[in-house]
């Protein structure tokens, strides 16, 4: 195995994705031998912290990963770290000078990637001065991995982006949606493009519908600050969604490389419709969850959540319909569903398939028998928190009459497969090591899902919500069922039910 000569600048090194994310990704790689005695990481953040107790912080950070204290010490032996103010140009210049001595010490090659990991209000300055100290003009590659939000409409992201590429080549920029790193996100395509019982059939002529589910039982928890001027249109839909929608409607690449991937998904995006105000109100909901009760869990509205404004409009629910204007899926609703508090945690897609053309069965050869109609073909992807996925068909129901009942073929992967399996941050910061974007947002991308998404922020804003419309521990408003209802389906994934038929919910 290769190693992996390089020295990362982690910028917000005391934050609680740094600790809960970034350090024991990095060292699962150095476990696996990604990266071994060559590689150096510098911690910065405006905490006064010494290089010993920054040592015992990433220690602490992987104590569950049952490893020996001597290994753990030599892995965090490699880390280093800096109170940085990265508004004062003055802290680049020791910055510069702690980064070239352990390029010589750990022979890096000049091999650097730069982490940010805080606020994007401090992005701007912070590649500015890497620029303006040289610390990107070292013979090796140069990289920035950049954590969301990306902006927070097309206008404040095209600013961001304008600053960001001053300094680094789009190439060098990688956008992280920790989505994309999920193994059944990558599963996608395996099981599209690898399967011709599927792609041969992946197209407006045998899908009927399309069915994204984003959902959290959670409420806001302790982001009640943030969650409140963003929104589930912007922290859900933007990003993870759309990325989603686009790896499901791409067309089948040249190659299996980053470009090639990145050009179709970047003409599936591009063939969503931009809605107009009056397409805005017709197919997509927003709703904001009031205090429930979920067996014996009883919960506060959102307004009453902490840090939350008491008379906030902010959606913590979105469900909708896009349009794609394309020859392949010209026609076929893609229905998208997310929200907090809603009935169960879960991501999933379900690939709704249409019906035969003339139902055989409708009426048994009994007169007495009643007709019924057939079920759909559903393919249903399973991203969390189990992996895998079924298909349900059609088959005949034991017994002397000729009924048909669904059956489901399913397969998970087991609770060892996914223990074992990379985590995302591990498998998005390899890729960003090899040099691979596969698995990052183009600034293309990220572009049209503003586009796409500014439309419907601007309808929504010059109108006045009527929440909270839905009890926490359910699965959103009525007129998410009724988007869908309308058009002669239904959401394949109802959780609820199982709590109403027991009065649970």
């Amino acid at each position: 195995m290769a190693e992996n000569n390089v020295l990362f600048t982690i910028f917000g090194a005391t934050g609680d994705l740094a600790y809960r994310k970034l350090y024991p990704s990095l060292f699962r790689l150095y476990r696996k031998g990604d990266l071994q005695e060559h590689f150096a990481v510098i911690g910065t953040a405006r905490r006064e912290w010494s290089d010993e107790h920054f040592r015992s912080v990433v220690a602490d950070s992987i104590s569950d990963l049952e490893a020996d204290s001597q290994e753990v010490a030599k892995f965090a032996s490699h880390f280093y770290y800096q109170a940085h103010d990265v508004q004062d140009p003055e802290h680049y210049v020791t910055l510069k000078k702690l980064s070239d001595s352990l390029d010589e010490k750990y022979q890096l090659k000049g091999n650097r990637l730069f982490y940010l990991a805080m606020s994007p209000s401090f992005f701007g300055v912070i590649v500015k001065e890497l620029k303006a100290q040289k610390m990107t003009d070292t013979s090796g590659f140069h990289r920035v991995v950049i954590e969301k939000p990306f902006g927070s409409d097309l206008a404040s992201a095209t600013t961001l982006n304008d600053e960001i590429t001053a300094t680094f080549a789009e190439s060098e920029v990688y956008r992280i949606d920790h989505y994309l790193g999920k193994e059944m996100i990558q599963n996608i395509s395996a099981i599209r493009f690898g399967n011709n019982l599927f792609e041969s059939m992946w197209n407006n002529r045998y899908i009927a519908n399309v069915q994204i589910n984003l959902a959290e039982s959670l409420g806001v928890e302790d982001r009640g600050g943030y969650y409140d001027k963003s929104g589930a249109l912007k922290d859900m839909v933007q990003n993870h969604i759309l990325q989603i929608l686009s790896l499901l409607l791409m067309e089948p690449p040249a190659a299996f490389s980053d470009e090639e991937i990145r050009a179709e998904k970047i003409k599936a995006l591009n063939a969503v419709r931009i809605y107009t105000p009056e397409e805005v109100n017709r197919y997509f909901i927003r709703g904001q969850y009031a205090a429930g009760k979920l067996e014996d869990n009883e919960f506060l509205g959102y307004r009453e959540e902490a840090n939350v404004a008491a008379d906030s409009t902010t959606e913590t629910f979105v469900a909708g319909r896009f349009t794609v204007d394309n020859f392949r899926w010209s026609g076929v609703p893609i229905y998208i569903r997310t929200g907090k508090r809603l009935t169960e945690k879960g991501t999933r897609i379900n690939i709704v398939f249409k019906q035969v053309p003339i139902n055989l069965f409708k009426t048994d050869v009994h007169k007495d028998c009643e007709e019924r109609q057939l079920p759909e073909n559903v393919l249903t992807i399973y991203i969390q928190p189990t992996e895998g996925f079924s298909l349900t068909l059609n088959g005949k129901e034991i017994g002397p009459d000729f009924k048909t009942t669904p059956v489901k073929l399913d397969y998970r992967h087991s609770a060892e497969t996914v223990e074992n399996s990379p985590e995302a941050y591990e498998r998005l910061i390899l890729d960003a090591l090899n040099g691979d974007s596969t698995n990052f947002t183009h600034w293309d991308e990220v572009a049209q899902s503003w586009r796409i998404v500014d439309a419907i922020r601007k309808t929504w804003d010059e109108q006045k919500p009527d929440f909270p419309n839905y009890k926490a521990g359910t699965m959103g408003p009525e007129a998410a069922f009724e988007l869908v209802k309308k058009d002669g389906f239904e959401w394949i994934w109802q959780p609820e039910e199982w709590y109403r038929e027991r009065d649970l919910l």
